[in-house]
């Protein structure tokens, strides 16, 4: 019997695009080591849907993706439990040297988000999937680990076609966020067209925990970062 689905080709890659820098950075590596980029975004509920939104197209048109899909998941904002998700639930400041899971994470969201891709990735027959985590220099986030990872590409092995071949990949976790800043504009990554803010939609605040790391990813790597934050930070 011969399948709907395209073999996987090993040159061909779905990127997970938030909007944010990090995935920008993955973008702009996937694309130098000669990668096809069909990107992928999710909607989820959170508080600045609207904006990554915006920069997730805007990143789409830069690195001319081939193909693009933006997936709603908004059940992830009726189970709740996240202040990214959940206006009653206070978005915790940045504490940029604990390694407590703060209220901003969202209960298991890169597993929801990787079974898409990797539907997707089996249907196109994408032999890549790329994703922005970050593991030494995050906020914590245990679905943001190398051994997370390591057991998702398990469950894609064994729940794939037998002919399907898809790797996860995670080009970035292992650096910190002046690493990333440094290896993205190195290869001209847009960071302009980007959002790391988790509260604000217009000026980025610089008090969470996204907006600092971010931060002092810029002032580390010697760069100014190109968004506008209230205040001046």
């Amino acid at each position: 019997m011969t399948s709907i689905s395209p073999p996987s080709d090993p040159n061909r890659a779905v990127v997970l695009v938030s909007g944010g820098m990090d995935s920008c950075a993955v973008a702009a590596i996937m694309q130098s080591q000669g990668y096809e980029l069909n990107v992928l975004h999710t909607n989820y509920g959170q508080r600045t849907e609207r904006k990554e939104l915006e920069c997730f197209h805007a990143l789409a048109g830069h690195f001319d993706a081939t193909r693009k899909l933006v997936v709603d998941i908004r059940h992830l904002a009726m189970i709740g439990g996240s202040s990214l998700t959940d206006r009653d639930i206070e978005v915790t400041p940045a504490a940029l040297e604990s390694r407590e899971v703060p209220s901003s994470y969202v209960p298991f969201r890169n597993a929801n988000i990787l079974a898409i891709a990797v539907s997707w990735a089996e249907t196109i027959g994408a032999g890549a999937i790329a994703i922005g985590a970050v593991e030494e220099d995050s906020s914590g986030y245990p679905d943001c680990r190398q051994v997370f990872y390591d057991a998702f590409q398990r469950t894609v092995d064994l729940g794939t076609r037998p002919e399907t071949e898809i790797r996860l990949m995670t080009p970035v976790i292992t650096m910190s966020k002046e690493e990333i800043v440094a290896t993205g504009l190195r290869l001209n990554a847009p960071f302009g067209l980007t959002w790391s803010c988790y509260t604000r939609e217009d000026l980025a605040c610089g008090q969470c925990d996204s907006c600092a790391l971010r931060l002092r990813g810029f002032q580390r790597a010697g760069a100014t970062d190109p968004l506008p934050y209230a205040g001046g930070a």
